[in-house]
């Protein structure tokens, strides 16, 4: 095979700097460099002189040439890392695939945990709206990590550092973000994953929600979305009555200090309790968490005459039908709490790292159970069961 050699050059100041050792990775493979030394007294063995200062070849970089024409130098294999890839409907599979560089405004970070929301459900149980199979990591969007690798332009952030972003590829080893979607959570992050979208999601709707002192407020569904608003709702001094069919969701309500836990199985009681503690009034304000037509009646019925209902359950499943000429009459309000602005979102993020910061928000009871990434179907199948004790479901990929 013909070989040749090519001279290597230290690309630097002209300066000359006393004997210094430079990574051979920041050139290329198998050679290793030194600066200058102090003038040109005691040229060491080996060493080339190259532009007014001496370069050392320990190695010489020898590839194959073809004869007429350069050939290119082999390019090192870039790493590689498992992203979960959902194929069709309940079939994910994991793949091996190279992890992507970050553009110059975004950050690559080392995924620890992926929380599962309820808004991944459809797309895993299948609809005819959905295409398969997803991008790998879809639907995955509720991810805290480290931050790994920055982009030529980003400044704001630190390699190392604990952080959530704002993505949607998050089932994956590693996920790519935009810089500005991207907040530290360092200070917040003890043995419960700070899920920061969910988090800021549930700050988000509290703002919409208007919460006063002095309120009856219903909060229809009291899963992870629902316990966090239950927290906000009880801080600002409003009366909050939690809705849930499990009892063990109802049981960590309580514990939280709901002023009435009720049961859903009974419509007719449950409307009846919420009627004679209210005064007949019903509800000021009323909080959907659920994302169900069954709750979206129930969270209806509970809104009294001139209230707020505010929808923050995600309805993904299908169209949805309400009782308008209740609404008419009574002259209610619907507020729907969902954002789609990415600063509006990240804004959340950090309004729930303060919250959580100030002991606002507690997490210690919230999140119930921890998948291995191998067992990410095992996951979407409790959230679809949700078993007495379930609240939030995380993957973990560390």
């Amino acid at each position: 095979m013909c070989v040749r050699e090519i001279p290597v050059y230290l690309i630097g100041p002209g300066a000359v700097t006393p004997f210094q050792r430079v990574s051979a990775s920041s050139f290329f493979p198998g050679v290793v460099l030194a600066r200058p030394r102090e003038g040109n007294k005691g040229k060491p063995k080996g060493e080339k002189n190259h532009g007014g200062g001496y370069v050392r070849v320990e190695q010489s970089l020898r590839i194959p040439a073809k004869k007429g024409k350069s050939s290119p130098m082999s390019i090192p294999k870039r790493k590689k890392m498992r992203a979960a890839v959902l194929l069709s409907p309940r079939q994910f599979e994991l793949r091996e695939l190279e992890v992507p560089a970050p553009a110059p405004d975004e950050v690559r970070m080392k995924v620890e945990y992926c929380g599962i929301c309820s808004s991944n459900l459809a797309p895993w149980k299948g609809a005819p709206w959905f295409s398969y199979p997803f991008e790998p990591g879809a639907p995955g969007h509720e991810t805290v990590g480290i931050v790994e690798e920055l982009g030529a332009d980003v400044a704001d952030l630190e390699i190392g550092e604990r952080v959530s972003m704002l993505g949607n590829h998050g089932f994956a080893e590693y996920e790519i973000a935009k810089a500005n979607c991207v907040i530290p959570i360092s200070s917040n992050y003890d043995q419960v994953p700070f899920l920061g979208e969910p988090l800021g999601c549930a700050m988000n709707v509290f703002r919409r929600a208007q919460v006063r002192e002095g309120d009856w407020v219903a909060i229809v569904g009291t899963g992870f979305l629902g316990m966090i608003l239950l927290q906000l709702s009880l801080e600002a001094g409003a009366k909050v009555i939690a809705i849930s069919r499990r009892e063990s969701a109802l049981g960590i309500a309580k514990k939280m200090g709901a002023t009435l836990t009720l049961s859903s199985k009974d419509r007719a009681q449950l409307l009846e309790v919420v009627r004679n503690a209210t005064g007949q009034q019903l509800c000021h304000l009323v909080i959907e968490a659920a994302g169900a037509q069954e709750t979206l009646d129930l969270a209806s019925d509970l809104t009294g005459t001139r209230g707020r209902l505010v929808i923050a359950g995600y309805h993904q499943d299908g169209p949805r039908s309400v009782n308008m000429q209740e609404w008419n009459w009574r002259g209610i309000d619907v507020i729907n709490a969902h954002e789609r602005e990415e600063a509006v979102y990240a804004e959340g993020i950090r309004a729930a790292v303060q919250a959580v910061t100030e002991a606002r928000i507690r997490l210690d009871e919230l999140i119930s159970h921890f998948f291995p990434f191998e067992r990410i179907e095992e996951g979407f199948q409790t959230l679809e069961r949700r078993p007495e004790g379930f609240i939030k479901g995380v993957v973990s990929l560390c």
